[in-house]
């Protein structure tokens, strides 16, 4: 009887997911890029068969000035395009409140339950400040807050012609920290199901709209007081009916799932970890739902239904940022900022502590990314050294090098994420040129692109295009007819 059922149940499960409503999802998904990591989370675009050469004079369908300043990557569904942006108003705090009662009043939001001023960063908490400037600030971060309130907005385009067909500020408010130097007040990237979007901007909140830009609801967390005043990047995951925030910083942190249907909390659960821009990733054990984040002290993987924690490991550098990458049984985490750190991870037989366990089947020590994600790409896993244009290729099963300390020639410095499709690999630098190499087991350049404007947003790639967000503009590059 036992066997009878049990077939029963593979019969019942292999119609489940033949049913051509979940086959059409999966397929719609991975002919869009509903999130910053693209349909498959880490990159690559199964469906996308973009060019490989442009040029100001070639292969630019169209180009649109966006308003504000934004590291936000945009994301795609069906016809329309959808970033992020922060515009700066020339007026106060104040005068604001003046008209609305105090509802963004900065005074009335900040958290204090951790006794830091906003530059002080906790003891304890992954290591070593940066270098003070006059001032009181560290390194590239820790100057004067901005006077002014900002729009913080999302913007539909239409994605065949460029033109705007709907701008919603969710909220106007003086940022509370000035952010690193190469920071923005939108760096956070949205995420779609193709029936709403979650726009999320840090502190400023996460927003539920739908695709006509009505706001459904909203959640807010308080104020995050970051490392040096370096800003904020971590992005929501949506899985399923469940949207999950990462919220790691200089005071109290934590992990917490909601519904997103209505922005009520699942669960949430405490962290201990110093700032971290790292966005988190989902996998799937046995057909449960695992949400894994990485930062500084641990790597830790949790339950997505019942917040449990699944699994945990150490490794990992300072200031992570590089969000893990996922492909086939295997899990990638990689930091490097102080060190240098990368481990595959076999996630479904993890377990506990797995920091010297069998679960952990390679490890790499040098030439690791700082801001960008690399790409897992054909079980090749391709990265930069910290934000240099230096290139490493690992093979993703045994970890050794394809080739590695390879200079690419064009980009100057890289914060860009690598997108993948059709063969190739995208490497945005922060100078606007834009290397395409082909995928394979040596070295070799397809084409390298250089526009007037600067990349530090992620390509995305969808259908016959590419969509690169500059620092003004926005750029959808396709084949000339």
């Amino acid at each position: 009887m036992m066997k009878i059922g049990r077939a029963v149940i593979s019969v019942v499960v292999m119609l489940l997911l033949a049913h051509p409503l979940i086959a059409d999802s999966k397929s719609e998904s991975e002919a869009n890029w509903p999130a910053w990591r693209g349909p498959l989370g880490n990159g690559v675009a199964p469906k996308a068969k973009p060019p490989s050469e442009w040029g100001k004079d070639r292969n630019i369908r169209w180009k649109v000035e966006i308003p504000g300043k934004g590291h936000a990557t945009p994301i795609v569904w069906g016809d329309r395009i959808y970033i992020q942006t922060a515009v700066e108003t020339n007026r106060e705090q104040k005068e604001a409140d003046a008209g609305n009662g105090g509802s963004n009043s900065l005074e009335s939001t900040i958290d204090e339950s951790s006794g830091l001023t906003l530059s002080q960063p906790r003891e304890g908490r992954g290591g070593r400040g940066g270098r003070l400037r006059p001032g009181g600030g560290r390194g590239f971060g820790g100057g004067e807050a901005p006077k002014h309130l900002f729009e913080f907005q999302v913007i539909a385009l239409d994605r065949h012609t460029g033109k705007t067909i709907w701008t919603k500020t969710v909220r106007e408010e003086r940022p509370h920290e000035s952010g690193h130097t190469d920071a923005t007040q939108a760096s956070n990237s949205p995420v779609t199901d193709g029936r709403h979007i979650y726009a999320y901007f840090g502190s400023r909140g996460l927003y539920c709209l739908d695709m006509d830009g009505n706001v459904k609801w909203e959640k807010q967390f308080g104020h995050m007081k970051t490392r040096n005043q370096f800003g904020e990047g971590s992005s929501p995951v949506l899985h399923g009916d469940t949207v999950v925030v990462v919220w790691d910083h200089e005071g109290e942190d934590f992990i917490v799932a909601l519904n997103k249907k209505d922005g009520k909390e699942r669960w949430r659960k405490e962290r201990d970890e110093p700032t971290s821009w790292c966005t988190p990733v989902v996998v799937e054990v046995k057909g449960r739902a695992q949400v894994v984040a990485c930062s500084t002290n641990h790597v830790r993987s949790y339950d997505l239904e019942t917040g449990d924690e699944v699994w945990r490991c150490t490794g990992m550098t300072q200031n992570t940022i590089p969000t893990p990458l996922v492909s086939g049984d295997l899990l990638y985490a990689i930091s490097g900022f102080r060190g240098a750190a990368a481990i595959a991870i076999r996630y479904a037989s993890a377990k506990g502590d797995i920091t010297d366990k069998d679960a952990i089947i390679w490890r790499y020590d040098q030439d690791t990314p700082y801001v960008p994600t690399g790409v897992i790409y054909n079980n090749r896993l391709y990265f930069v050294e910290n934000n240099r244009p230096i290139l490493t290729c690992l093979d993703g099963k045994t970890g050794k090098p394809v080739y590695d300390k390879v200079r690419l020639t064009g980009p100057d410095s890289i914060y860009a994420s690598f997108a993948a499709a059709d063969g190739k690999i995208y490497i945005a630098g922060r100078n606007g040129t834009t290397v395409v190499l082909k995928d394979g087991p040596s070295f070799e350049v397809l084409a390298t692109n250089t526009l007037d404007d600067g990349f530090d947003a992620s390509p995305v790639l969808v259908g016959n295009a590419i969509y690169l967000r500059g620092r003004s503009h926005l750029y959808c590059i396709a084949e000339s007819k």
